[in-house]
């Protein structure tokens, strides 16, 4: 069966997350329901990070098999046309046939998310749903540079769901930088992979630090502290979006 890799972006406020539900919307489903719709096969969607309800995405990855060898543009144009009469707010930005051997899950050696946040005393107004308005002024220099504690390999049991099914709470946090333009705070976070709620709950304790709340040296006894108690606030799902996939060459 011809595999095809899908480029998807998505406004998460309407759906309970990326992955089925079984009473309620999610991304994963909304596609899968405009391919059969397009060529009349039940399929199943397999995405690269399984976004929580209310998280972006402007360059989430899947995969789906179809029985036939259809021309890209036609897949992408045909399943966005079912989604747009659907309502959904997703779109499919490119589709494109890969090898059999491509997972867009497993194949993935990268994943890139960035945080938005807004500081300043008035609300959002155009980008509600999909900023954190945090209205006490951040210090963002002081930010990035306790972000540097959270690099590397570590235990992050600290900012990780209690409700995470990873096997293991090791991970490698590739980046983690904190930069402010105007009253716009951003955090990119890059990692081969990350736990269920880990990016949310390292922006959260990040704005402790921000507002003067922890120093330093509070977040480093967070992170060694191994303990999901030891956790800032998580930021709420607002302000995330999943921004880039990536993939090993081929060929």
């Amino acid at each position: 069966m011809p595999r095809f890799r899908l480029d998807i972006e998505y406004d998460g406020s309407l759906y309970a997350g990326w992955q089925r539900q079984a009473d309620q919307p999610s991304v994963q489903q909304a596609i899968e329901q405009a391919i059969e719709k397009f060529c009349g096969e039940e399929v199943s969607l397999r995405g690269a990070g399984r976004t929580d309800a209310g998280v972006h995405a402007t360059a989430q990855v899947a995969h789906v098999d179809l029985a036939k060898a259809w021309p890209d543009d036609k897949v992408r144009d045909a399943v966005n046309a079912h989604l747009q009469a659907a309502g959904a707010r997703i779109a499919v930005l490119k589709a494109a046939a890969v090898p059999d051997g491509f997972d867009a899950r497993f194949s993935a050696i990268g994943r890139h998310y960035l945080y938005r946040i807004v500081n300043r005393r008035a609300p959002a107004a155009l980008d509600k749903g999909k900023i954190w308005w945090v209205p006490k002024r951040l210090d963002a220099a002081a930010m990035h540079e306790a972000a540097k504690v959270l690099l590397g390999r570590h235990d992050f049991t600290t900012f990780r769901s209690t409700q995470c099914q990873a096997a293991s709470p090791v991970r490698t946090l590739d980046r983690l930088d904190v930069g402010r333009s105007g009253d716009l705070i951003e955090v990119k976070a890059s990692a081969r992979s990350f736990l269920h709620n880990q990016v949310r709950s390292m922006v959260g304790s990040l704005k402790r630090v921000g507002e003067g709340g922890w120093t330093i040296a509070d977040l480093k006894a967070a992170l060694d502290a191994r303990d999901r108690a030891a956790c800032g606030q998580v930021a709420p799902p607002d302000g995330l979006f999943l921004v880039g996939v990536d993939y090993p060459m081929i060929g």
